[in-house]
């Protein structure tokens, strides 16, 4: 970690809508205990504008959507720690993938580059399925650590997974220990063949 006062964090968002209204309250409460947030953002969200207005008006900071204008947070070892929530399926693929096409990949990008944890809070209707191999890549990789997530419909939506927002303040203290929060699975909803 940097000799900064406060903790430097990169907030990276995807184009997952069913939860990026759940970033709101998270990062109040990053506010008010100090953080330093950059917001960095997928083409997708830009489809969401008061949502991208109202988390600008939380941390003081307009989003960055190009690549170019978030290169240069890397070699000034800006951040201590990332969180990317929430982290839409295509974005989990590209990161397990090491595909950097947007400025919150490049971010990622960056932040593992100089040894510094990427949180992860996944929301994806494919990370059961096709994307499920990326899931277990990220998963072994160095670095990277997940906000505990489990099946949010497994009777409508057997391969989706959803993070649980209000884990994400204790999985970026565990991660900047070096430490993955447990468990990482949670159990939301009752078994599919009980009655």
């Amino acid at each position: 970690m940097s000799d900064k006062k406060s903790v430097a964090i990169a907030i990276g968002v995807s184009g997952s809508f069913g939860k990026i209204n759940d970033l709101t309250p998270v990062l109040k409460n990053l506010v008010l205990k100090n953080y330093e947030i950059r917001l960095f953002g997928t083409d997708t969200i830009k489809d969401n504008p008061l949502v991208v207005k109202e988390l600008e008006d939380v941390v003081g900071h307009k989003f960055i959507y190009s690549i170019s204008e978030t290169e240069p947070f890397g070699p000034s070892k800006f951040f201590d720690i990332m969180l990317i929530a929430p982290m839409s399926g295509t974005t989990l693929s590209k990161l397990a993938n090491a595909i950097s096409d947007n400025a919150v990949l490049m971010t990622a990008k960056s932040t593992l580059r100089n040894s510094r944890p990427v949180v992860l809070a996944v929301s994806s209707n494919d990370a059961l399925g096709m994307n499920g191999s990326n899931l277990m890549k990220l998963l072994v990789m160095k670095n990277i650590y997940f906000v505990p997530f489990g099946q949010d419909n497994p009777e409508e939506k057997p391969n989706s997974l959803v993070a649980d927002f209000t884990k994400i303040e204790d999985t970026i203290k565990y991660a900047i220990n070096g430490k993955q929060i447990q468990p990482i699975i949670i159990v939301k909803n009752k078994r599919v063949d009980e009655t």
